[in-house]
């Protein structure tokens, strides 16, 4: 659905639900581009919604902020429909793409799915691009991603930003549920918004909001409660990757559901980091009791329902 924020001419926000990152079609006269394209089961969905707001037209570009499974999993199937598609990715993960390498992709280890797609042209940090009447500056914006871009109109002080920032925290800083540092990039990437000045910002999920400082602040609050204690940030990655896939399949016999998650290399790295002495078995029934607690799922006898 649209935003009831007001947004310059041109910009359509297409707000998703989960699974699927928001998608933001910007048109003028000469062209029609779409940055990110959501997940792949969403991606029949993704195709009418697009037709739908470009009433006839054709679409001539995709842009993804970063290449996680949720941002680009409709990229094949956009493809396929709009032969002449030009696609922009951020450089960092180019050659990973160009051989479909899904280790490196961050499928195989988060136990999601991305259908091949091939690219026109890389998201190259401090460059421009020019859609919807407006010049984009492409922004480096590590810390969610290592290789996340976002994107900023200055003429309309309008932010595309992702994983990076939304109006109630960021995404999970993926690095860091394999032991790479990264806390300190996400709050290198919250000072760069705040320099930047954005008046208007476009999320990779939820609503378009325009209380940017109240976002900062809770953000760098949620920064400072992971970096204090990384295990708390690593049960919430836990549960965030249960929970998507639970939201994939709808419901799913629980030994089903565990068999997919003990084969999960994120899974077993984060129980051998993060177990604190319980088997895997036992550690991954805690944290599903937890997402039944909070209300993210229910179960049903020997089924797992998502909620």
């Amino acid at each position: 659905m649209t935003t009831l924020v007001s947004l310059p001419a041109g910009v359509t926000v297409l707000e998703r639900g989960w699974l699927s990152a928001n998608n933001v079609l910007l048109c003028d006269a000469d062209n029609a581009t779409l940055v990110d394209s959501g997940y792949v089961t969403h991606q029949e969905q993704t195709l009418a919604l697009v037709a739908q707001a470009l009433q006839g037209r054709t679409l001539d570009q995709l842009a993804n902020t970063h290449l996680h499974s949720d941002h680009c999993g409709g990229n094949q199937a956009l493809q396929a429909r709009y032969p002449a598609l030009k696609t922009w990715i951020p450089p960092g993960l180019a050659p990973a793409v160009h051989t479909w390498c899904e280790d490196e992709l961050s499928y195989k280890p988060t136990g999601q799915n991305c259908p091949p797609f091939s690219f026109t042209g890389l998201l190259q940090p401090g460059s421009s691009h020019r859609w919807a009447n407006m010049d984009w500056e492409v922004h480096a914006a590590p810390g969610h991603d290592p290789h996340s871009v976002i994107l900023f109109a200055p003429e309309h002080r309008l932010l595309m930003s992702a994983d990076a920032l939304w109006q109630n925290g960021f995404g999970v800083v993926f690095p860091e549920l394999v032991g790479v540092d990264a806390f300190d990039e996400v709050g290198q990437t919250l000072d760069l918004i705040e320099r930047l000045q954005p008046a208007t910002i476009i999320p990779g999920h939820g609503a378009v909001f325009t209380e940017i400082a109240p976002a900062l602040a809770l953000a760098r609050s949620k920064l400072e409660s992971f970096a204090q204690n990384p295990e708390r940030h690593a049960r919430y990655g836990t549960k965030v990757l249960l929970k998507f896939k639970l939201l994939e399949w709808g419901q799913i016999s629980k030994a089903e559901f565990s068999a997919w998650a003990l084969g999960v290399p994120y899974m077993n790295d984060l129980h051998r980091r993060f177990g604190q002495g319980h088997d895997v078995n036992t550690w991954l029934d805690m944290m599903l009791s937890e997402l039944e607690r909070s209300g993210a799922l229910e179960v049903h006898g020997d089924t797992l329902h998502d909620a």
